[in-house]
């Protein structure tokens, strides 16, 4: 049984991991999308069967037109051809893209905006919004304040913020988040290729992580790239076989160094 929003008809344009979340977390407010879109029939109707049978469809030409708010939470190479062949309607449309202007709404429909929830989303692991900085953006004062009370209800964390502001918040993120995550993986391939379990990293990345969060992240550096220790970082970069690993040591050492002069 789908159980209905609190205020507005919500249609979610996406079914993979922001849409899923995000469909999860409205639920558990009270403001079950009442109908979900996807390219793929099984993400359809998965998440169908997650919500308890909300209808679902894989045809964008089936999308209701008596929606209040339409939420496009679905690849940005997906995006335009998606928007392009939205049925008309007087909802509000609004994307979850952090690298995306507003305006790509522009020229299809009049009422158009941003929501976005900046966090890294899995189908698998369910996410708490509680805490989750929630941006938003519209082309009308109104449609801004009913976003902010939208979030408001999912987060304690709800800003406003331009299409110019979040290019930077996105670029931002995927410093702290996708290069963060990417370093661990070349992590695990080190201690693994010699017998080391990556679980032995994880009260180190934590620590690292909670210190962060007490004081600002260039007081928080250690290490030996800080003083430029070359005795130590030489010997470093003489146990790494791999040329792009030894630049991207070299790199971050003297980014490093340079930073923490400053």
């Amino acid at each position: 049984m789908v159980i209905p929003c609190i205020d507005m008809k919500i249609i979610l344009i996406g079914a993979g991991n922001l849409a899923t979340q995000l469909a999860v977390a409205l639920q558990k407010k009270g403001m079950t999308p009442a109908y979900i879109y996807s390219r793929t029939r099984e993400s359809a109707e998965q998440l169908s069967e997650r919500l308890r049978d909300v209808p679902h469809s894989t045809d964008i030409s089936q999308v209701p037109t008596d929606g209040d708010l339409y939420i496009f939470a679905v690849k940005d190479s997906a995006l335009l051809d998606l928007v392009s062949r939205m049925p008309s309607n007087r909802g509000l449309w609004v994307h979850t893209a952090g690298s995306m202007d507003m305006e790509v709404f522009a020229p299809y429909t009049a009422r158009y905006g941003v929501f976005y929830p900046m966090q890294t989303f899995s189908k698998e692991r369910e996410t708490d919004f509680d805490d989750i900085p929630i941006f938003v953006e519209a082309n009308h004062t109104n449609d801004t304040e009913r976003l902010q009370e939208l979030a408001g209800r999912l987060s304690t964390k709800v800003y406003e913020a331009t299409s110019e502001q979040r290019k930077y918040l996105h670029l931002a993120a995927v410093f702290a988040c996708n290069f963060t995550n990417h370093l661990y993986a070349l992590c695990d391939r080190i201690l693994s290729e010699h017998g080391l379990p990556f679980e032995t990293m994880l009260p180190l990345i934590r620590e690292t992580a909670a210190k962060v969060a007490d004081m600002p992240p260039a007081q928080a550096q250690t290490g030996p790239a800080i003083r430029y220790d070359k005795n130590v970082i030489d010997k470093q970069m003489a146990l790494l076989s791999d040329p792009t690993m030894r630049q991207i040591y070299d790199l971050m050492s003297r980014s490093i160094h340079e930073t923490n002069k400053h």
